[in-house]
């Protein structure tokens, strides 16, 4: 059978076949080695911080930023390309990618060099997501998707979980074995980011083997090569070919761009007057400036999605909430291993073991737990799928509050685990939602925009707010404690698009064709 595009698209009246669920299968294993590589790097901080002299901005900087604002942004092309080239070839490219620059990352001996590898990671990694909900939304029926996605989601709490025991077992196995250095002087958190990124080349071929699901007709449709589009698209985030589009639009859009562009510099230029990191502000800055321009430039360019997206309030506050969602769910999980070795005193091997097992084991089970929730809630209500969100951001404020104010080793434990399991409820329910608001042809983009808030307000920003208040208080548990605010802000929106999602579902067609004059 060929490999091609063999597969028509799933019946909504049939269950997933069981090829369906071999696919889903092999998505959640590269997403768990697509998550071991991003996260690893939260077992070995304390390491590469001491190694490397840096400091808990900086690392904030390393796991959050280097990697959320490349990952981000390349996301929003390779989520159109996904829309319309092979998605199968594509996340093999990009597995190939993400897993060189993982192994790179162990070859570094400097922060510049480091924070390179990590944004090379992030460029990879951008492209597993939007092809595997495209590739499931396309095997798997309607009433069985929030479960899927929910599954597939799985992998990110298994990967980020076995990292930590991983990263822990190689670093000190290394380190015991080669005190002064191995091979070329590398040191344990250099054997470990090696360790875990060439298995992603093995991995690559397991994947090239899996068939592309046949497109509707409409989907397939174009006079241009998908990859010109794609360059296209990604010229759309790059300055100065960001006011080249602008241009096009007139000589008022070009005012705006240029408006846009000098607030985020002026943005860039305040923040780091008061928090003393360049790197941290600029990429942030780069990235929402490049957002903005991409976002314009769409609206020209592709109206109707444009107008499903961006132009859809319960589209932008369900991302948006969830994205604050993820900014505590990200800072916790970078944070509380080297907390629970700076505060605690807790020893490496045995925090490894319990956060990762535990951290595992609540992301696998809360994940699973709230997609079938959001499925069953959705039967019974259109916006059924927000409550569980909402419960994603609420449940988890009392576990962090006494997990990070105790002394005790065990309830940390305990809580950290409550906290871990509530927040991943809302996951499979808000990617569900987004998708659902979208015409098939516009899922990657949706879910490349979904990733925008997901990253560039809760990865971005989530680990390194955490170090920075760490390090302008000199306690980490003020900073930690800190993510409790971010609750009411999430609701607030969540509130909005539990209101305004009936509504959005109901009008997808009407209002893609009165986007494009139809």
């Amino acid at each position: 059978m060929s490999e091609e595009a063999t597969a028509t698209q799933v019946r909504e009246d049939a269950p997933a076949s069981a090829y369906s669920w071999y696919v889903l299968g092999v998505l959640v294993v590269v997403y768990i080695l697509n998550f071991i590589d991003r996260q690893i790097l939260s077992i070995l901080a304390v390491d590469i911080k001491r190694d490397l002299d840096l400091t808990d901005g900086q690392l904030g900087f390393l796991g959050g930023a280097a990697f959320a604002v490349f990952y981000a942004l390349f996301g929003v092309p390779l989520g159109r390309l996904a829309d319309r080239w092979h998605r199968v070839r594509l996340l093999t490219i990009g597995l190939v990618l993400w897993s060189t620059m993982t192994a790179l990352s162990g070859l570094a001996r400097n922060y510049f060099t480091l924070s390179l590898a990590r944004m090379g990671v992030g460029v990879g990694e951008a492209t597993a997501s939007p092809t595997a909900y495209s590739l499931i939304s396309d095997y798997f029926p309607t009433r069985q998707r929030a479960t899927a996605l929910a599954i597939y989601s799985s992998g990110l709490y298994l990967g980020g979980g076995v990292s930590l025991f991983i990263g822990a077992k190689i670093s000190q196995v290394w380190d015991a074995a080669y005190p002064g250095g191995g091979i070329g002087g590398l040191v344990g958190w250099q054997a470990a980011f090696m360790a875990v990124g060439l298995p992603g080349l093995l991995l690559a071929l397991w994947v090239a083997s899996l068939r592309e699901p046949a497109r509707p007709p409409e989907e397939n449709a174009s006079g241009r090569h998908p990859l010109f589009d794609f360059f296209t698209d990604l010229s759309m985030l790059l300055p100065p070919f960001t006011l080249l589009h602008a241009m096009r639009r007139g000589p008022m859009a070009v005012l705006i761009n240029l408006a846009m562009a000098a607030a985020m510099v002026m943005l860039a230029a305040i923040m780091t007057k008061l928090t003393n990191n360049l790197p941290q502000w600029s990429a942030m800055a780069f990235g929402y400036y490049a957002v903005f321009s991409w976002a314009a430039t769409l609206r020209r360019h592709d109206p109707a999605t444009f107008s499903l997206i961006w132009g859809t309030p319960a589209f932008i506050c369900t991302a948006l909430g969830y994205g604050l969602v993820s900014l505590g769910a990200y800072a916790l999980a970078f944070w509380a291993a080297p907390y629970a070795e700076t505060v605690l005193k807790l020893p490496k091997e045995e925090l490894a073991f319990v956060l990762g097992g535990s951290g595992a084991v609540s992301g696998f089970l809360g994940v699973i737990l709230g997609g079938r929730m959001s499925d069953w809630l959705r039967v019974r209500n259109p916006s059924g799928r927000i409550l569980v969100i909402m419960f994603g951001i609420v449940a988890p404020v009392i576990p962090i509050w006494v997990g990070f104010t105790t002394e005790n080793a065990a309830l940390f434990y305990v809580m950290n685990f409550l906290a871990g399991l509530f927040a991943a409820t809302a996951l499979g329910a808000a990617a569900a939602t987004t998708q659902d608001l979208v015409l098939p042809r516009m899922r990657g983009t949706a879910t490349a925009s979904f990733f925008l808030a997901t990253t560039l307000v809760g990865l971005a920003i989530g680990p390194y707010m955490v170090g920075q208040i760490s390090e302008l208080t000199g306690s980490m548990r003020l900073g930690v404690l800190s993510l409790i605010a971010v609750a009411p802000v999430s609701l607030i929106l969540l509130i909005y698009a539990y209101r305004a999602l009936p509504d959005a579902e109901a009008t997808i067609g009407q209002r893609a064709r009165a986007a494009t004059g139809e």
